[in-house]
Order: C-alpha cells, then sequence, then structure tokens
C-alpha cells in the first residue's frame, strides 16, 4: 500500500470527538473512560475487580491535588461507578452511589417574597415590620415605626425617582403590617425626599494627584 492510499485510509478513520460518546467526567480523559468500559464488558468479577483496582491507581496519579481531600478514595470509587453508568459490577470498600439518589431532581425553591405588590421594598422591610407588631407600644416602638416608614420612602424613591406623598407610605405601612400598625392619621412628617436621595460624594485624593502631577516627567 502506497502512502498515498494509507493516507486516505488513515483520514477514513479519524474519529472526532463530536461523534464519539459525551465523556461522563471529561477531566478524567476518554483513554480512562474506555478502560473503564472494558473493565464493565468483562465476564467473570475477579477480572473486573482487578481492572477496578488498577483503574482507582492511575486515577489517583491523575488527581494528586485530592489526596489531601478526605475520603479520597471513596471519591475515587464513586466517580469509577458514576462513569460507568452504574454498569461496573465489582466490588468496593465503599458503599456504592445510587443512580436513583444522584439524579434526583431537588425540591423547588419557593421565592421568599411575602408580598410580591411590593416587592421595591424588599424582604428585610417586611421582617422588620412584623418585628416592630411584637413591641410594646411606647416611644420606642414609635421611634422604630417612623424609622421605618422612612426606609419604606427611600426605598420608594429609589425604584420610582418622582416624589411621593408621606400618605401613601402609611397606607402601605398599614397593609404590610396586617392592619396592625395604623399611622395614617399622623401629622408627624417623615424626611423629604431630598435628604433620603442625597448624591454620594465621590472620593478625591487631591493630595495624591497634586504629588503625581509635580513627579510627572516632561518630555
Amino acid at each position: 500500500m502506497c502512502i498515498r492510499d494509507r493516507l486516505i485510509t488513515l483520514i477514513e478513520n479519524l474519529q472526532y470527538n463530536t461523534l464519539r460518546e459525551d465523556l461522563i467526567i471529561p477531566e478524567y480523559g476518554r483513554h480512562i473512560q474506555k478502560m473503564i468500559n472494558h473493565a464493565s464488558s468483562r465476564e467473570t468479577k475477579e477480572e473486573r475487580n482487578k481492572l477496578a483496582n488498577s483503574i482507582i491507581s492511575v486515577m489517583g496519579n491523575l488527581q494528586p491535588h485530592f489526596r489531601d481531600v478526605p475520603d479520597f478514595k471513596h471519591k475515587l470509587w464513586d466517580q469509577l461507578f458514576i462513569m460507568s453508568d452504574f454498569k461496573l459490577d465489582a466490588d468496593s470498600p465503599f458503599e456504592k452511589p445510587s443512580k436513583e439518589v444522584l439524579e434526583a431532581k431537588p425540591d423547588p425553591l419557593s421565592y421568599p417574597q411575602n408580598y410580591p405588590k411590593y416587592r421595591f421594598y424588599g424582604n428585610n422591610i417586611k421582617i422588620m415590620i412584623d418585628e416592630a407588631v411584637k413591641w410594646d407600644s411606647g416611644e420606642m416602638k414609635e421611634a422604630l415605626i417612623f424609622t421605618i416608614a422612612n426606609h419604606m420612602k427611600k426605598c420608594f424613591l429609589n425604584w420610582n425617582k418622582d416624589s411621593v406623598e408621606d400618605q401613601v407610605i402609611f397606607d402601605h405601612l398599614f397593609e404590610l403590617s396586617n392592619s396592625k400598625i395604623d399611622i395614617r392619621n399622623s401629622k408627624e412628617e417623615l424626611l423629604d425626599s431630598s435628604l433620603l436621595l442625597r448624591p454620594k460624594k465621590k472620593f478625591t485624593n487631591k493630595k495624591f494627584q497634586k504629588k503625581n502631577y509635580k513627579n510627572r516627567k516632561r518630555y
């Protein structure tokens, strides 16, 4: 066979990764995957056990940074069975992982939002309101309520830059507290919008700028 024919044969037999089966744990590479597939296909358990222990040794050498991790060997054996798609029937010094447990989907998490209608206030406001409801009546409770109301006004203005009437905040507070905090008829006013949305000053080190300007070389 001439060189040209050999090249044609080689090209025809080339295998691209896109055409091969997906690697379950790509970090170990395709050779380890083929070794595990080969071990899974052996007929006798004695041969499968021997190959499995050899593969574990190779996997350990490929992951030397895992040696200080607790249960290092246990992790390797778990990965061995996972990469075999749980088809390898070999004796393990550890409990074999379960495919059902591994593929089980977690329970969906509920979104922690009690009042999505007023989500611009955030959950912390609702927590603060619930705590204020528990307090005994007095100056401390009244001060806390107006502190919460001012913070609600600030949150509202961050969400909507237009001005907001204090009465709107008082109505929202009444609703969020399940009618337990009622300051709708209060004559006390909340902080002015300009104070709540005071722009932050940008820090500039003028001394450093002057020093840097003096040290700048002139060409």
